[in-house]
């Protein structure tokens, strides 16, 4: 199909005259025909006009009308806007563009209504020149996000909504009158060149007016007036012998008499992170679009969502110290953790760059909590970090005897491979040094299969029902309906939580009459590591490894500071939850701990509707529902729950109260309020000056080596656009597949459904 042909007739030269009723008429000037189309470029087109007009491409501005539309221009300003002007033509087989060099825009603003372009495209506004005589006007970012001009023609946007006229009333001057002054004349001295340029920022807002630099360098600054033939100027040099920086020359006379100034002003991200940095010390949440907002209607700068997020940016690395310093304190800050909580495992790891590659810590009070009072149980698990420099945060949590969250240890890694894992592991194994045999709950994949049996050789490995779940489905998409794959997810979690050999079996059978694959697909993934019919570890019927969801969200409330700073604040939290629990305890005057003594009461009074038969010896047989055989001397019960949870079931508490024994007597040892009390017995120590430069004493060897290493920050960056976070909660893997209505088969539709038996009924 051949490109639309438009004959644009190109006018300059002319005035634009305001109507009665608000609409523009051109009169004056010459014009020329030129033909172009939805395949011509800007470059060309202003090319073609500046030979006919004899005039300079580089200072040309393009602008046309909206059919039917005489109060509002249009700025042709990148070839996607010239694209839109001939699609918004519709019918037409003309159009006017008017042609204008800056001072032509600067002389007919007055007389028109602000000019927009597409979106993102910097309109070429003017803004009328402010009520103070020989100031020129607030240089202004005039951006516009106008979305609907990829469907539609813009709305007409009025002169005041882009550039409200409160820039310059009252609200603008209380906002801007402070910076006035920031400039008064020769001979004022500042103690650097930055500061220097950061005052005539502010003046040139404060008095409305745009500059540009004619000198710029490390030796003297040279700025004058931006409008042409202004004569204001002001140059500033170091003073002789001395580091301070002074003005030698200053005109501050404006001869521009009101000329407006294109407004093409750019709010710097640094200078807007200045202005938001007490706001967001006190507000940290302070959101881009509401920055945008304020800056927009304390100063009369416009920013696009962009700008105000990188200055939100700045203004935190302003507040919380440098990214990449953070990484270079590492070392010290290793050492101030082992010297602030002795017995604590803190170290680091670099690439062969400096950059880097894992940081690893275990408190003193982590580590004693989880052997003293503890089950032998770890959830290992991990969650992305969406810091500036990425990488993934691994950790180690255990379960005190209220069934809390209690972190052991946690690394920050630049990735989450194998090769970390495993490190990882050898970490935990020099803090966390025990004869017990630990049961660690984890995923299967990222090696951690292998590395537990290697790093561990004592220890069982029950895997993380939630990621098996998902590899099930994954593995098997595409193979069953919605519901089909509802079914088959519910058995499989049945047969992992069944107690019993029988339980499992009844639920493998329900698998196998949905899916043969996926009864083969269960029994080869090593039921002994998941079910609890097979299980050889005490994982005390936690079958997930996200175990601790109350550290993750510590994590996700700290994971954009500086990298010591995380972690600091994580040892914060730890720290807080340590004494916290610790003083709730002293409270209790029971034996068991609150969930697990009501857990207890509630099974004591099942137990009452129970009858037991006696018999010689420790074993009994227990009658209700069904009959069970208890062992008191083995703490074993055919019911499985008391093997399974650590507190005596229903069953066994029936014996006890019949032979006039304790059930406490027969409870795990680390459901006691005695064992919660050594959990908490010892204390997360302050880390102070986390964010103190390297500046290392002479005479401390230790520290003196770590402040000679460099690290450097990891290679990765954050991408650009919105963090995606990982949900802490647990996945849905039960997603509805697409199901064609004709030939029944999933992954697709019946609009692209391609088996060839299937014949369409035509009409007719």
């Amino acid at each position: 199909m051949a490109a639309k042909k438009v004959i644009a007739i190109c006018q300059s030269g002319g005035d634009f005259v305001t109507d009665k009723d608000g609409s523009l008429s051109y009169s004056g000037g010459d014009a020329y025909a030129v033909d172009i189309d939805q395949e011509t470029l800007l470059s060309d087109f202003k090319s073609e006009i500046a030979e006919m007009f004899n005039c300079s491409a580089d200072t040309m501005s393009l602008k046309y009308f909206l059919p039917n539309n005489k109060k509002t221009l249009i700025t042709i300003s990148k070839d996607k806007d010239l694209q839109r002007m001939v699609n918004f033509l519709g019918d037409s087989v003309s159009v006017d563009v008017f042609i204008m060099s800056e001072e032509t825009a600067a002389r007919n603003t007055s007389n028109m209504p602000a000019s927009r372009s597409s979106r993102t495209t910097a309109s070429e506004a003017v803004v009328p020149f402010a009520e103070q005589p020989g100031l020129l006007d607030v240089p202004v970012d005039t951006s516009i996000a106008i979305d609907q001009f990829d469907t539609k023609p813009p709305h007409e946007i009025p002169l005041s909504s882009v550039f409200p006229s409160s820039s310059h009333d009252d609200k603008h001057h209380k906002a801007a009158q402070q910076w006035e002054n920031t400039i008064t004349g020769v001979d004022q001295r500042f103690n650097s060149f930055s500061e220097f340029r950061e005052a005539l920022h502010k003046y040139s807002i404060a008095h409305g007016f745009a500059y540009r630099y004619k000198k710029n360098d490390s030796h003297r600054v040279t700025v004058k007036c931006k409008s042409q033939g202004c004569p204001w100027r002001i140059y500033a040099s170091r003073l002789a012998t001395t580091q301070l920086i002074c003005i030698k020359k200053m005109n501050t006379n404006h001869t521009c008499e009101g000329a407006a100034v294109k407004a093409g002003y750019r709010a710097t991200r640094g200078w807007v992170g200045s202005i938001i940095k007490e706001k967001l010390k006190v507000s940290p949440n302070y959101k881009p679009k509401d920055i945008a907002d304020d800056i927009k209607r304390e100063y009369g700068i416009q920013l696009n969502y962009s700008q105000a997020w990188r200055a939100k940016e700045i203004a935190r690395e302003q507040l919380q110290g440098s990214y990449k310093e953070a990484y270079n304190q590492l070392p010290y800050f290793c050492e101030k953790i082992k010297e602030t909580n002795p017995g604590s495992v803190a170290t680091f790891a670099t690439k062969e760059d400096s950059s880097f590659h894992r940081f690893f810590v275990s408190f003193h009070a982590s580590i004693s909590g989880f052997q003293q009072g503890c089950r032998p149980l770890l959830f290992l698990d991990s969650t992305p970090l969406n810091s500036k420099y990425q990488g993934d945060l691994l950790s180690a949590t255990a379960a005190d005897g209220d069934d809390g969250i209690f972190p052991v240890a946690f690394a920050v890694v630049d990735a989450e491979t194998d090769e970390n894992w495993h490190w990882f592991l050898l970490e935990l194994k020099s803090a966390v040094s025990t004869s017990q045999p630990i049961t660690f709950v984890a995923d299967f994949q990222n090696g951690l299969k292998e590395s537990l049996a290697e790093v561990f050789d004592k220890c069982y490995h029950c895997f993380c029902l939630r990621h098996l779940a998902e590899k099930l489905n994954k593995d098997l998409k595409g193979q069953f309906s919605h519901e089909a794959r509802r079914f088959l997810i519910n058995d499989f979690y049945s047969a992992a939580y069944a107690p019993k050999l029988e339980d499992f079996q009844r639920s493998a059978a329900n698998i196998k009459g949905i899916s043969p694959d996926a009864y083969d697909w269960v029994v080869q993934s090593g039921p002994e590591h998941w079910a609890n019919a097979f299980s050889l570890g005490a994982r005390y019927n936690h079958m997930t490894s996200n175990f601790g969801q109350q550290f993750y969200s510590w994590v996700s409330e700290a994971h954009e500071l500086p990298i010591t700073q995380m972690i600091d604040v994580l040892r914060g939290k730890m720290m807080e939850a340590i004494y916290s629990r610790r003083v709730e305890s002293n409270q209790w005057v029971t034996r068991l701990t609150p969930s697990k003594e009501e857990k207890l009461r509630k099974e004591t009074e099942i137990a009452r509707s129970l009858q037991v038969l006696l018999s010689h010896g420790s074993t009994f047989e227990v009658r209700g529902d069904s009959a069970d055989t208890v062992d008191i001397d083995h703490w074993n019960c055919s019911c499985k729950e008391w093997q399974l949870t650590g507190l005596p079931c229903c069953h066994a508490i029936a014996v006890f109260e019949c032979i006039g024994r304790s059930s406490y007597d027969y409870c795990s040892r680390y459901f006691t309020v005695d064992s919660y009390h050594l959990t908490y017995a010892e204390s997360i120590n302050p880390v102070p000056n986390v964010d103190r430069p390297l500046t290392i004493p002479g005479g401390e060897s230790s520290q003196a080596a770590a402040a000679a290493v460099t690290v450097t920050p990891p290679p990765t960056k954050r991408p650009p656009g919105r963090p995606k976070m990982k949900s802490a909660e647990t996945i849905d893997i039960i997603k509805r597949q697409l199901q064609c209505s004709k030939c029944k088969g999933l992954g697709h539709n019946k609009k692209t459904c391609k088996d060839p038996n299937i014949i369409l009924a035509l009409p007719g």
